[in-house]
């Protein structure tokens, strides 16, 4: 791989609606119903966890109106899983809302490989289980990209800072109710920094859990690449793949 040189300037925004937007305006899929600073949905569906909910802060956004008034606290978007659509749960949640479906991921594989009868590109039964090639191309069209962290570099090298999100593929167990079995199937995982503080937004989790500041999700990325079965995808823009920000190289 190429070395690449530090770029301080390189944008990490991308060209995207705003982050929170009401995902009813957003391309295929419902929204959950809002409730009180957070919206809520069903499972497999996505909601806005007010993270300071619990620290005293007020309904509807948590910002109170009196005099020298704190400011709200950080909404975090998650979906939690259905069926087999941890791609589309991973893109939604590093994106920060619902921009994809099930819908969109399939009219994808169809693009993918028009002339396949048995599409390689996900489940055979139709429950999802999409591979990267969906997850680049979905990102392709949003004028972003995903570029595959090289496990041998030092993550001191990876600049956070230019990247707008992680998506990891891991290992998973296999449940049967409550039975787990000696089975691994592989599972998509989302990563973001939302105001300064950075998410593990696994779809499978109840709720987004935090990891903390740079160091603390450079220790999560460290622990996961040890299991040996870990892919990282850099979620980026265009530029910034162009220049190779991602990587400091001081």
């Amino acid at each position: 791989m190429p070395g690449a040189v530090v770029c301080a300037v390189c944008p990490v925004s991308a060209v995207l609606p705003a982050p929170h937007s009401d995902p009813r305006t957003a391309a295929q899929g419902d929204a959950g119903a809002p409730g009180s600073g957070e919206q809520r949905g069903r499972r497999g569906e996505g909601r806005f966890l007010a993270t300071g909910k619990r620290r005293g802060w007020g309904a509807e956004g948590g910002m109170s109106q009196g005099p020298g008034a704190q400011p709200s606290p950080p909404s975090v978007y998650h979906e939690r899983q259905r069926l087999e659509l941890c791609a589309i749960h991973a893109l939604n949640n590093v994106l920060q809302q619902q921009l994809f479906s099930q819908e969109a991921a399939d009219e994808i594989c169809k693009r993918l490989a028009p002339d396949s009868r048995l599409n390689p590109h996900r489940s055979l039964l139709g429950t999802g289980n999409y591979d990267v090639n969906v997850i680049m191309a979905a990102l392709q069209g949003l004028g972003l990209a995903a570029v595959w962290w090289d496990r041998r570099r030092p993550l001191s090298q990876l600049a956070l800072p230019q990247v707008l999100g992680l998506i990891l593929n891991l290992p998973s167990p296999v449940s049967l109710g409550l039975l787990t079995l000696p089975l691994r199937r592989r599972h998509w995982v989302a990563l973001r920094q939302v105001d300064g503080v950075y998410y593990n937004l696994d779809s499978k989790l109840r709720a987004p859990q935090a990891l903390g500041d740079e160091d603390g999700v450079r220790a999560f990325l460290e622990a996961s690449l040890a299991q040996g079965l870990c892919q990282v995808l850099l979620v980026v823009t265009k530029e910034v793949e162009d220049m190779g920000c991602w990587l400091r190289t001081d």
